[in-house]
């Protein structure tokens, strides 16, 4: 009996050995948890140039200027009476440097609490920052270090991408950005959102791509069209805007919701809601090896607002003509976008070269490389059949 009982206390220890445990856990209120992350060009900020001229320099190249988004920060704005709210739930620190490590290690000797990485929400980087370096050295640290999770969300910005993350908003900034891509349902100007490990994959295939861009106005922020990375330099290059970003939605079928509007013949503004979206991308080849695309686009939806009183807005000959007005006013859409990539840009951002990969593979291998250039020479043509179902719950 008692030789029993020892070897199951025996056994029982040794269960209680082999159990995984959190040996090197550090307590969440010991560390300065950092949320979001912008990158601006190098400008260091007043406090530390002074820090710099009381002796608080070390050996770098102002680059960047990296700043981090902390929460919680219980002490700003918060008196310390018991009950208080802080009239903050975030606090900024920006460093500059040349090298992300060594400016988040800075960043430890100014703060009383080591940050950490693992709820990154989100990364914004200014254009101009990106026009000056290339956008795999600036996510190089990133991709590398363990402590950073490859789904937090990456974005571009048109200004200062610091001013995207000190909103008037009570949110935290870097929430609310990682939210507003939730939208994506609502309307196609907003995209589905680019994570980092998604980044990683589009700079290794060293094809050109698009990044959401956030404008900030007053402390308000808003996603407003995308920035475009060129593909074999890393840099970017040029806007598109938002209808150009609904556009490459509609080419690639990625539409979830959202409307078109255009005008009738008296000059009235009529809305078309969006409720199915299909596209169809053919790849066609002559005899001589030449190859052109071929885009069919369908979509039904509801004439969900009309402002001429004067038309019948269920009689099924209207519907025909609003028909023809919407699918009119999304192929001069879908055509300004194939200039800007054709033309004024040289790119190809709407997904086809990744087509061309998957019916072409040995092609491809022969043309990736210069895929841009051999996008620009191919014919592309559209058809667009837009279907009015119904007209909503009027009471017509």
């Amino acid at each position: 009996m008692f030789r029993h009982q020892t070897i199951r206390l025996l056994l029982a220890f040794m269960i209680l050995l082999t159990q995984p445990a959190c040996w090197s856990s550090k307590e969440i209120e010991d560390l300065s948890v950092y949320t979001g992350l912008a990158l601006d060009k190098g400008e260091p900020k007043t406090v530390e140039r002074e820090f710099e001229e009381l002796g608080g320099s070390y050996l770098k190249h102002n680059k960047l200027t990296a700043t981090v988004q902390i929460v919680p920060e219980n002490v700003i704005g918060n008196s310390g009476k018991e009950g208080e709210t802080p009239k903050t739930h975030f606090h900024n620190i920006s460093e500059s440097g040349d090298s992300l490590l060594e400016v988040f290690r800075q960043i430890s000797i100014r703060k009383n609490r080591p940050i950490i990485g693992h709820h990154l929400k989100v990364v914004v980087i200014s254009e101009k920052l990106i026009q000056e370096e290339k956008i795999r050295r600036l996510m190089d640290f990133l991709l590398r270090d363990n402590d950073i999770r490859p789904s937090c969300l990456i974005f571009l910005s048109q200004g200062r991408a610091s001013d995207t993350l000190n909103t008037t908003a009570e949110e935290v900034p870097s929430f609310r950005l990682e939210d507003m891509v939730h939208n994506h349902f609502r309307t196609s100007k907003v995209m589905k959102g680019i994570t980092l490990s998604d980044l990683d994959a589009l700079m290794y295939s060293k094809q050109s791509f698009v990044l959401q861009n956030v404008i900030e106005a007053n402390g308000e922020v808003e996603f407003s069209g995308a920035g475009i990375i060129k593909g074999d330099t890393g840099h970017w290059i040029g806007n598109l805007n938002q209808q150009d970003v609904e556009s490459i939605a509609w080419i690639k079928g990625d539409v979830k919701g959202g409307s078109i509007k255009t005008y009738n013949q008296s000059n009235e503004a009529i809305t078309y809601e969006i409720k199915s979206v299909k596209s169809k991308i053919t790849l066609k080849e002559t005899e001589d090896k030449k190859f052109s695309f071929h885009v069919a686009i369908e979509s039904d939806g509801r004439l969900i607002e009309n402002w001429d009183d004067n038309e019948h807005s269920s009689d099924s000959a209207y519907f025909k003509e609003l028909e023809k007005l919407f699918e009119e006013r999304l192929t001069e859409k879908i055509n300004s976008l194939i200039h800007k990539m054709k033309s004024t840009y040289k790119v190809d951002v709407a997904g086809f070269g990744e087509w061309f990969s998957i019916k072409r593979p040995q092609a491809w291998k022969q043309n990736k490389d210069h895929w841009d250039e051999k996008f620009i020479a191919m014919p592309l043509t559209f058809d667009v059949k837009l279907k009015i179902t119904d007209f909503g719950s009027t009471t017509e």
